[in-house]
């Protein structure tokens, strides 16, 4: 019998705990279809449902694209191999761990190097700018860490990390990258996809050398507060029903992700 069937009978027995770790592995193989991920590197991670003391994360070394339900370690808030095997990549401990461990918001917490957000964030000015309706949807939920202060190996930087998002969903992290979190992963992945569309739009409009169309803050005021409203469709979010769209895929293209 091999690892990856002793893991799926051991975790199988617990359906939120599978979901988790199926839909972390849907994220995984999404990042690499939408061209978010660099190399083996940046994090995805999920707070194990019915602990308060672990989370999910990769094997160090792992190629996304690779990344199946059962492929997960369970990692300690403190840093010991809680279950499975391979090696605890240092700095994803100490971005995450923290994370999830003092904000329920971040049950999701998911890190990269994604090329437009990233390219943003070497700018002086990391901002996300009011030109146009999702760039407003995405800014709302946006903190900016203006203050690269190195790698991250000390657990002290998670704790700095959520304090400058705060009340917000998304990070932007000068001269590094990105950080989105949320209670499930459907919504700590649709908030990336869209903040990497977003940077991209800017960076496009920026490149043209054409003076850029800011709206007023009228308008700005306005499309936030629908944007608060917006309506449900079967009540669930569009996140939600974005995620469940981009599974399907998967499910048509590389079905093993489930595994």
């Amino acid at each position: 019998m091999n690892l990856s069937t002793l893991k799926m009978q051991d975790t199988q027995g617990n359906p939120a705990q599978w979901q988790a770790r199926v839909d972390l592995a849907a994220a995984h193989r999404l990042a690499v279809m939408h061209g978010l991920n660099e190399g083996i590197f940046n994090h995805f991670t999920f707070a194990v449902p019915g602990a308060d003391d672990r989370y999910y994360q990769i094997p160090f070394g792992l190629h996304w694209s690779e990344v199946s339900a059962s492929s997960f370690m369970e990692v300690g808030y403190d840093g010991t191999l809680i279950k499975g095997e391979g090696e605890i990549e240092r700095s994803g401990y100490c971005i995450h761990a923290p994370m999830h461990r003092l904000s329920e918001e971040a049950a999701c917490v998911l890190h990269t190097h994604m090329p437009f957000a990233s390219a943003l964030t070497r700018l002086k000015d990391q901002r996300i700018l009011p030109i146009g309706q999702t760039e407003l949807g995405v800014a709302m939920q946006t903190a900016y860490d203006d203050e690269y202060t190195g790698p991250a190996f000390d657990p002290a930087e998670g704790e700095r990390l959520l304090g400058a998002i705060g009340d917000k969903k998304i990070l932007l992290m000068a001269n590094h990258g990105a950080v989105t979190i949320g209670k499930s992963v459907a919504e700590a992945y649709d908030r990336l996809y869209y903040l990497e569309r977003v940077a991209q739009v800017q960076l496009y409009a920026m490149w043209t050398g054409q003076p850029l169309h800011v709206l007023s803050q009228d308008v700005i005021d306005k499309t936030i507060a629908q944007y608060k409203k917006s309506p449900t469709y079967h009540g669930q979010s569009n996140a939600v029903h974005h995620f469940e769209a981009l599974k399907r895929t998967l499910d048509r293209e590389q079905p093993d992700y489930k595994v």
